[in-house]
């Protein structure tokens, strides 16, 4: 886990929106490969193992298929222009990180429940759970991959973590009007914002 992803981190326990501490026990370099990340509001405690943060909960079942999406097609729709920041990928999607890092250089690439394969390395933190620990308008984008993007917890999460006015991509079904203000929409991928 890249160690500078700790400022952007939140507890994903149901309370008010909290940091989480980091109590590293192996460092590499810029990267977190085993510790400790607690929450001063409910003690609640979570690890690092591998590179990986372990955020609790239960992922979705990992679709059956690759993704759709390419690294070309994913850097177009989330229309990042410059380097800075952090983007998410969620589910298989993310295994695509390398070339979606390619095309955007100086851009923190998270993923998250990647597929078993998919593994943490320089500039590319891996998390797993039920939800998207990240503090609240926080990101320049996130892609959701199947099932994620049509799941209404993890679109919620998407349009919490997302800056405003920033693109959320989704691949599946159109996302319902109350979460998520469509702008752009083809057969199986979508793109908006939040809704305001």
């Amino acid at each position: 886990m890249f160690i500078e992803l700790t400022d952007l981190l939140r507890c994903p326990a149901d309370h008010l929106e909290s940091y989480l501490v980091l109590l590293p026990d192996v460092m590499e370099d810029r990267s977190v490969k085993s510790g400790e990340l607690g929450c001063p509001v409910c003690s609640c405690t979570y690890k690092v193992v591998n590179g990986v943060f372990e955020a609790g909960g239960a992922p979705l079942p990992p679709a059956s298929a690759p993704s759709a999406l390419s690294a070309e097609a994913i850097t177009v729709l989330a229309g990042l222009s410059g380097p800075g920041g952090y983007m998410a990928l969620v589910g298989r999607v993310a295994s695509l990180w390398k070339e979606v890092a390619q095309l955007n250089p100086g851009v923190v690439l998270v993923g998250i429940n990647p597929g078993s394969e998919v593994d943490h390395a320089p500039q590319f933190s891996v998390i797993r759970g039920g939800s998207i620990p990240i503090k609240s308008n926080a990101l320049r984008a996130i892609v959701l991959g199947k099932p994620y993007a049509e799941d209404p917890n993890w679109l919620s999460e998407a349009a919490r973590v997302v800056l405003p006015g920033l693109r959320i991509v989704g691949e599946g079904s159109d996302p319902p009007p109350s979460l998520i203000d469509l702008s752009a929409s083809s057969p199986g991928v979508w793109l908006g914002v939040k809704r305001r």
